[in-house]
């Protein structure tokens, strides 16, 4: 028999602690709806402060592409042989392109206050599936020094490719231009995230303050907390506060003036 009781016990102490750890979504949606304004104060707030890091923090950024057309020989593009060795070869031309002799050459002729590394960390290179070509992409703060840089970059590594593979350098099918709007920081996105993040931000303190708030306020919590069910409950009356509040005011000064008179007999 006592064995069964202990065996209930503990079931019964499973479940209570089961419905003590079960999560009411609609206490949250209580909790964000009340505090709407905090959370929309909130967004503003971090969508106001994204977007003036991005406006004047930041440095605006502006990209300049040159293409390049990969070539096998100077004779018809017809064969097989050729187009599949044209296809090889453009790998090989995305390494050429951003070696260290070609970006040093391009250092030195447009004397530019970089190192090849940096250099090499403001072009990429891409080939798009299927073809031949390559895109070179240069982005600088200057969008007039991006379109010379990506222009003398492609006129290196075509004549360095030329002279190294022995082979028909790459030609260049269309030089950079310079860029009227800056690539980036993007203003708007930034501002959006910014926003997204001062909501999820309050709406997280929220979600923690209700899951570690374990006191009891309403007749429900007394059901859910300690599995009891509430037989009555006494309302307060209208004015109830305020005639405690005053009780309490006349207490403290009837207190205040006790203390005083025993101060003055001693």
């Amino acid at each position: 028999m006592e064995e069964k009781k202990t065996a209930k016990a503990t079931s019964v102490a499973k479940t209570t602690t089961y419905k003590n750890d079960e999560i009411d979504l609609l206490e949250f949606v209580r909790a964000f709806w009340h505090r709407l304004w905090l959370i929309l104060l909130a967004a503003l707030a971090g969508g106001v402060i994204a977007w003036s890091y991005s406006r004047y923090v930041l440095t605006p950024q502006y990209q300049s592409t040159a293409m390049l057309y990969v070539l096998s020989k100077d004779t018809t593009l017809t064969s097989l042989a050729d187009i599949q060795l044209g296809s090889q070869l453009t790998l090989d031309y995305q390494v050429l392109v951003t070696s260290r002799p070609v970006l040093e050459e391009v250092i030195e002729e447009l004397q530019l206050e970089m190192t090849y590394r940096q250099l090499r960390a403001s072009i990429s290179v891409s080939n798009p599936s299927d073809t031949r070509f390559l895109n070179l992409t240069v982005t600088n703060p200057d969008p007039f020094l991006a379109k010379q840089i990506v222009d003398k970059v492609a006129t290196t590594s075509s004549d360095y490719i030329g002279d190294i593979m022995e082979m028909v350098p790459p030609k260049l099918i269309e030089d950079g231009e310079v860029p009227l709007f800056k690539s980036s920081p993007n203003n708007t996105k930034n501002a959006i995230l910014g926003l997204l993040a001062g909501a999820m931000l309050v709406c997280g303190i929220i979600a923690v303050e209700i899951l570690l708030n374990d006191t009891i306020c309403t007749e429900e919590d007394v059901t859910k907390y300690l599995d009891l069910t509430v037989l009555a409950s006494v309302p307060l009356r209208e004015g109830e506060k305020k005639e405690n509040r005053k009780d309490e005011k006349k207490k403290a000064k009837a207190s205040d003036k006790n203390k005083k008179k025993t101060g003055k007999k001693k």
